[in-house]
This record gives C-alpha cells, sequence and structure tokens, in this order.
C-alpha cells in the first residue's frame, strides 16, 4: 500500500494547522473539515488530481454533484451536509491561492447548494413549565442541580457548552447577570430571570456544596456526582430524563428551549435586535429566524383585529391573483 504523501495532502495538512493555529477553530470543527477534505482529496485523486495546481473548476462541481448523488460507496449527502462540505473546499483553495500554492482559486465560482429554511423548534411556555417541575420530582443534590441547570439554559437562552462551562464567579447576584462565553471566544453578559435565580441559589446553599464534597474542589457551576464539571453529555441526559416525566411527546434538546427562549421573547414583544444580543448571534439576520415562528399568531391578530382582513372576495391564504385575475 502506497503511504506516500501527495502535494494536495501536504496542502490540507498546512490548511488545518492554519485553522487551528491562526483561526483557532474548535476541536469538534476542525474534526468536521479534516473529514470533509478527506473525502475531497479522495474524490480528486482518482480524477488524477494530486497537486493543487492541477485543480480545475470542474473538478470542484463534479465533487459537488457527486455529494448530491452519492455512489456505489457513499450515500448522498443532505443539502445542508453538502453545503458545509463545499465550504471547506472553497476555505482550502481560497487560503492555497492566498499563499501563492497555486495559481488561481478553482472553487471561487462554485456555490454551496442551499439548505431548505428550517425553522427553529420551540415549545409553548406551558410544555417549558411542565419540563421544569418534572426535574424537581424526587429529593437530593443532584435533583435541585437539574431544576437549576433547565431554568439556566432556558432563562438566557444559553447554549448547552455553554451552561456546563459555567464556574461560579460568573453568576453576579448584585446585576443579576451571568457570563456566558461562546463560540470562538466571544463572551456576552446577559441577564437571568428570578425564577432562574431562586433555582441557582437553592442549589448553591443546599446541593452544591455536598457534590462539590466529593471531588477534589473546581470552580464549575453545575458538578457532577463526583465533584467535576458536569459534562455535555450528562446535561443531555437531565434534560431526556425530565422530558420523558414530563411526557413531552415532542422531542426537547437543549436547543429546544434556546429556541424557545428566543420565541417566546420575541411573542412577548422584544426587539429583535436585543434578542440577537441575548442569543450572542454575529448576524441579525439569524436571528431574524425566529421571527418565522410567530408569523402565525401574527396573522391570527391581525384577522381578529383588522376590519378588512377578512373577505368572501379574498384569494385563499399564502396565493396571490393570476395575471388573468388580476
Amino acid at each position: 500500500m502506497d503511504t506516500t504523501e501527495s502535494a494536495l495532502e501536504r496542502a490540507v495538512r498546512g490548511y488545518l494547522d492554519h485553522l487551528a493555529v491562526e483561526r483557532g477553530l474548535a476541536a469538534n470543527t476542525l474534526a468536521s473539515y479534516r473529514r470533509d477534505l478527506r473525502r475531497y482529496t479522495e474524490f480528486l485523486r482518482d480524477r488524477g488530481r494530486e497537486a493543487p495546481e492541477k485543480v480545475e473548476e470542474e473538478d470542484v462541481t463534479a465533487f459537488l454533484r457527486s455529494l448530491r448523488e452519492g455512489s456505489e460507496s457513499r450515500v448522498a449527502l443532505s443539502a445542508t451536509s453538502a453545503a458545509r462540505t463545499v465550504v471547506a473546499v472553497r476555505g482550502l483553495h481560497r487560503f492555497l491561492h492566498r499563499e501563492g500554492l497555486s495559481d488561481g482559486d478553482p472553487a471561487g465560482g462554485v456555490r454551496p447548494p442551499t439548505p431548505p429554511r428550517r425553522l427553529p423548534k420551540a415549545i409553548p411556555l406551558a410544555q417549558v413549565e411542565r419540563l421544569l417541575e418534572a426535574a424537581s420530582a424526587g429529593e437530593g443534590p443532584r435533583v435541585l442541580r437539574d431544576r437549576a441547570l433547565l431554568e439556566v439554559l432556558y432563562g438566557c437562552g444559553a447554549r448547552i457548552s455553554e451552561a456546563v462551562g459555567l464556574d461560579r464567579d460568573d453568576l453576579d447576584a448584585e446585576s443579576g447577570t451571568v457570563l456566558l462565553r461562546g463560540k470562538g471566544g466571544k463572551d456576552r453578559v446577559v441577564p437571568l430571570g428570578s425564577y432562574a435565580w431562586e433555582a441557582v441559589d437553592a442549589y448553591l446553599v443546599r446541593a452544591r456544596p455536598a457534590l462539590v464534597g466529593t471531588g477534589r474542589g473546581t470552580p464549575a457551576l453545575f458538578l457532577n456526582a463526583r465533584g467535576g464539571r458536569l459534562s455535555r453529555q450528562s446535561a443531555w441526559t437531565v434534560l431526556r430524563t425530565a422530558a420523558a416525566r414530563a411526557g413531552l411527546s415532542t422531542t426537547v434538546t437543549p436547543h429546544t428551549l434556546r429556541h424557545s427562549f428566543a420565541t417566546h421573547l420575541l411573542e412577548g414583544g422584544a426587539d429583535v435586535r436585543v434578542v440577537q444580543e441575548l442569543l450572542g448571534h454575529a448576524s441579525v439576520t439569524t436571528t431574524q429566524v425566529y421571527t418565522l415562528v410567530t408569523v402565525d399568531q401574527l396573522r391570527e391578530v391581525y384577522v381578529a383585529a383588522h376590519p378588512r382582513a377578512r373577505s368572501s372576495a379574498a384569494p385563499a391564504r399564502g396565493r396571490l391573483p393570476s395575471q388573468d385575475e388580476a
């Protein structure tokens, strides 16, 4: 078996090193890039392209086509997964061109497929309350911890990694805020509601001392049974267990609570840019997706309140008159 590294594989390795050192990408993101680019180099090798300068736009286009169509050895990818892979390929060639390792950028004109726009999943407030009550079932330190964890996830729209990454000193009871460490090293300070503060306070006073006593001491806010920092996987288990106890029929994930946080704020009249800051979105465009969730409610209010919102001559909802009808 030939284990000689091709020029293209060396170029990919240099690009991944750049992403790790210069860009500081997270380990999970780097693993995704490495996997996607390995698939790309294997595809190019089968086409006889083993050096960056040999790759042409048609090769990149054919690779994208192969992602969507699949093959005997690989299943077809969704538009979302294919788009992610093409982003990695475009970044590679842009880097190689910038570093003078190739004369042009064969991927510059190749656009990734547009994924279907999926609305964030949110659950009604009544179901959130059932979930939180279910987390309080039973006795002991872990029960108080679980309630506090879920209250924080919903109370400030935290990502699961942000919640389990909290330290005790990240809480500021005087200002009623919490420091969240977001993606890409971007920190943000967000308010935490009274219900969440009460749950956190109960956990800190009546539960955390018992948990921390079993370990070696840690600044982490949420602890496991051994006194160490609670892991993401364990936090997922806490949520799944509470959802099962609450009898929720829909699948509930940590992001479900984050989506519900955003949706409920917008339904309550919050400005989309305020919600953007609370969620830690870099672009307001990302946050605006949540406004689509509330459009049915807006339509119902409009139909009920506007004197000329309904008419027997009005076209069906979502349909405009044709040119002949107009």
